[in-house]
């Protein structure tokens, strides 16, 4: 462990920088092992600081030289910056550092990434590139100059001049140090153009290496889309002559939104169909639109302090669902968004991890960029839309890019225009911003002379982070479904503030059965105490696309659960329900292949951890495949005609229909192969024109016991493409029997092709062995040592991606004493790790003492 613990840094010490940086000029000498950084910095004394302290944060720094106003300084230097006197008065500070990129393994500043020049400096990485107040409020120009032998030489902003193997970049809009950007190689560039509604011209490159031209098409149609809609929808317009986008291999995240130079994960933006499944194409069409959406959610406004990240992430995250329901279908967009939230957010906030989505406090900012901040920042920004309406949100948003363009904003600021713009009071509304947990809201109804009465109670249980939690405001979307089937009261939307709060429908001439949070308008756990018949009624008449496939998704989880604590049968009403909804070829494939889906197995734990059981992972397995048995024989006569039906003729397209089709298809095709053994998936697979399919039939035949052969032709094929290779080495993790999963997982790094460094590749085998439920928490403990293992070796070269890969664990109280004790040993081992990192350190403590 390190030898002092991480400093807290809290929310409630914030003071303004002492100084106001009004410039910023760089010059970059590329070396891999030795690039010299020369900044010229001009500061002027902060008149609504208190502290005058000039403190630069710098790390992994050799400093060569300093100057201030042209005079040689001594500045002095610790591990975390610099301190020196400085002039009461305007002055200029210059520093000569050099850096090693090739060291730089932690992929957080200025690193190399296969003999390309690369930069990540978000959240805090520009302060291993020079010496700077590295914080997000600092904001300054950028004069970048870069000086290497590379044929493509790129930083933010506008291209002042270059020559053979120089470039020179000017940013006009004010930025903080997170958003710089350089990169530096040989690339070749995809171009295009666009023009604004103002008919600003505007040059569009996406930037890859040699090879991966043909992936391109892709990234660039998703870019200008994004464009158009930003225009269309938020008036939003581009504001620089050039931009561009990089692909990246090495990428500790998804993508990077530096101003007027993205930097993307390559799995993030390079796509065709022979390489790409639709899964990748769609959230490569979402992550574009996400980054570009941040050059006003996020640059040309950004965040007062690390704090307020949800302000630009939750925002931005908001606005690109909307782009993506736009672009795709709205109700299966709103379906996924949902299980992502409780698959990845609900957990987080129920354990060890919980935060605040603003929080008071962290150690290690890295560790924040998670999915509470991002996803339950997005609700809350939809449940604020709700609240207002569609005309007030427009409204705010106008005010809200017209007051604080430029600025370096807080959430105060942001409710602060909903306030103006509506005259409402958003007091109560800001506790979502403040309080960490997910309510669980619960209602009863009462019927009486034709009024229906629904009368709702919240609870938030208290966490660590927030002890004492207080009744939140919840937007409740409700519509009422009569006898036979016909909506008697249309989505109205019920304002709880209260604890508990009744609500009344009046002039009824049925009782009806109520649809309650359709469109999941709040971010809560509904307890509904339905009948099965009320929620197979809901699954065959519901009007609300999310609430029908909230009723089957209900149906399937409790008979689920009866399966596992009493080895009951599967539910009849369930599969009749789901069988007759996938049957009506009148709904959109994409929602029926959605509606064939079962809750995750980790969904099922926690179900029965909050009825006070002990999940048993094994069980909650068979449970699961019993149940995916009977759904294959109860559509043993239609399978075979509902996947004819979705084969497509002509050319592969990435767009919902064609996806659609290709998901219901590949549904029916899992069905057929368990029943009928895997003949109809080798026939696919051999047949296979486009990743989508090659993939799902190669899937089919693992679970069959016949993935031998085409694992091995499989790799033959697509051993030169990595994004291709990461499928096939998370696919054999994800696809492996529970007992056998640590097994084929340590397998799997010892295969040649198997680069840990790689963040990419590491996630593909432990991010699927953290997601194979019963084979992680298997009760051998295996997969739990494994990943020890290799979280010690992975934090000594990149504690970031490390430190994610920690939340594999979040959950491990909810199980068995004996699996309980090897995880603890597991986290333990780690934590006993000499020169553990600050980032891994703070979450596996948090994660270990829940």
């Amino acid at each position: 462990m390190p030898e002092t613990a991480p400093e807290t840094i809290y929310l409630a010490d914030y003071t303004p920088f002492g100084f106001i940086v009004d410039s910023v000029a760089l010059t970059f000498d590329l070396d891999p092992r030795a690039t010299r950084v020369t900044s010229r910095i001009a500061f002027r004394p902060n008149p609504d600081a208190e502290d005058h302290v000039f403190f630069l944060h710098g790390e992994h720094l050799k400093l060569i030289s300093a100057k201030i106003d042209g005079q040689a300084v001594s500045p002095q230097i610790t591990s975390k910056g610099l301190t020196c006197d400085v002039p009461d008065a305007p002055f200029v500070f210059e520093a000569e550092v050099e850096i090693d990129p090739i060291g730089n393994t932690a992929l957080e500043g200025l690193y190399m990434s296969n003999g390309m020049y690369c930069t990540q400096c978000e959240a805090e990485g520009f302060r291993k590139i020079t010496y700077y107040p590295d914080r997000p409020d600092v904001m300054a120009t950028f004069e970048v100059t870069i000086n290497g032998p590379h044929p493509v030489l790129l930083s933010n902003g506008n291209p002042v001049s270059s020559s053979e193997h120089h470039a020179k970049w000017y940013d006009p809009w004010p930025k903080p140090a997170y958003l710089f950007a350089l990169v530096a190689g040989d690339l070749v560039a995809h171009p295009d153009k666009f023009t604004t509604q103002s008919g600003r011209k505007v040059d569009l490159n996406l930037y890859v290496r040699p090879g991966d031209e043909g992936k391109c098409a892709f990234g660039m149609e998703a870019l200008i889309a994004s464009m158009k809609w930003d225009e269309e929808v938020y008036g939003r317009e581009y504001d620089l002559d050039l931009f561009n986008i990089v692909a990246v291999d090495d990428f500790n995240m998804g993508a990077m939104e530096n101003k007027g130079l993205n930097i993307f994960n390559s799995s993030a933006v390079l796509a065709s169909p022979e390489t790409s499944t639709d899964m990748n194409f769609e959230r490569i069409e979402a992550i574009i639109a996400h980054e570009y959406f941040h050059n006003w959610t996020g640059n040309r406004i950004t965040c007062r302090d690390w704090f307020q990240l949800c302000l630009k992430e939750g925002l931005t995250v908001y606005r690109d669902s909307q782009f993506t329901s736009d672009m795709r279908s709205a109700a299966v967009k709103r379906i996924s968004d949902v299980i992502d939230l409780r698959g990845r957010q609900f957990p987080e906030d129920q354990g060890p991890l919980a935060h605040p989505v603003r929080p008071e406090s962290f150690q290690e900012i890295n560790n924040f960029y998670t999915a509470t901040v991002y996803e339950k920042g997005a609700e809350v920004i939809g449940m604020l839309k709700t609240l207002v309406g569609d005309e007030a949100y427009a409204k705010a948003l106008n005010l809200y890019f017209e007051r604080h363009d430029g600025d370096a904003a807080t959430i105060e600021d942001w409710l602060k225009v909903f306030e103006d713009t509506t005259g409402r009071d958003l007091a109560q509304f800001k506790r979502w911003y403040g309080q960490a947990g997910t309510p669980r809201l619960s209602v009863e109804e009462t019927w009486e002379d034709g009024t229906l009465t629904l009368t709702f109670t919240q609870h938030t249980p208290p966490s660590v982070a927030t002890p004492d939690p207080q009744p939140q405001v919840i937007p409740i979307a409700t519509g009422l479904i009569g006898p036979n089937g016909n909506e008697l009261a249309e989505t109205r939307i019920l304002e709880m503030t209260e604890a508990k709060q009744s609500f009344t429908f009046e002039g009824l001439g049925a009782r009806p059965v109520a649809s309650i949070l359709r469109g999941f308008s709040a971010p809560v756990v509904l307890t509904h105490d339905l009948s099965d018949a009320d929620r197979a009624h809901l699954l065959a008449h519901d009007t609300d696309t999310f609430n029908r496939w909230e009723a089957g998704r209900s149906l399937a989880r409790q008979s689920l659960l009866a399966m596992i604590t009493s080895d009951a049968a599967p539910d009849s009403a369930y599969l009749d329900g789901i069988h007759a909804v996938v049957c009506d070829a009148a709904l959109d494939p994409a929602y029926r292949a959605l509606m064939l889906g079962l809750p995750s197995q980790s969904d099922l734990a926690s179900a029965l951890h909050d009825q006070g059981q002990v999940p048993d992972p094994a069980a909650i397995y068979r449970a699961g495949e019993a149940m995916r048995d009977a759904k294959a024989a109860r559509f043993a006569d239609e399978a075979q005609a509902i996947y004819d039906a979705c084969k497509i003729d002509g050319p592969y397209d990435p767009g919902a229909e064609q996806a659609g089709k290709r998901s219901l298809g590949n549904a029916m095709l899992s069905m057929i192969t368990r029943r009928q053994g895997g003949a109809l998936a080798q026939a696919q697979y051999d047949a296979a024109d486009n990743m989508t399919q090659q993939l799902s039939a190669l899937a089919c035949l693992i679970r069959a016991g016949d993935g031998e052969k085409p694992l091995a032709s499989f790799e033959t094929q697509w051993r030169d493409d990595r994004l291709v290779m990461d499928k096939w080495f998370g696919l054999q993790v994800l696809e492996a029997k529970p007992e056998e999963a640590a097994a084929v997982a340590e397998t799997l790094t010892k295969h040649s092709d198997f680069n840990w460094k790689n963040p990419n590749r590491f996630r593909a085998v432990f991010g699927s062995l953290s997601m194979h439920h019963a084979g992680f928490h298997h009760a051998s403990g295996d997969a739990y040592a494994l990943l020890a293992d290799w979280l010690i070796k992975l934090d000594a070269v990149n504690p970031q991606t490390t430190a994610r890969m920690c939340t594999a664990f979040q959950t491990w109280k909810r199980y068995d004493a004996d699996r309980q004790a090897k995880a603890a040993a597991a986290l333990d081992r780690i934590l006993a790790t000499p020169d553990l990192s600050p980032d891994t350190t703070e979450m596996l403590t948090r994660i270990r003492g829940a």
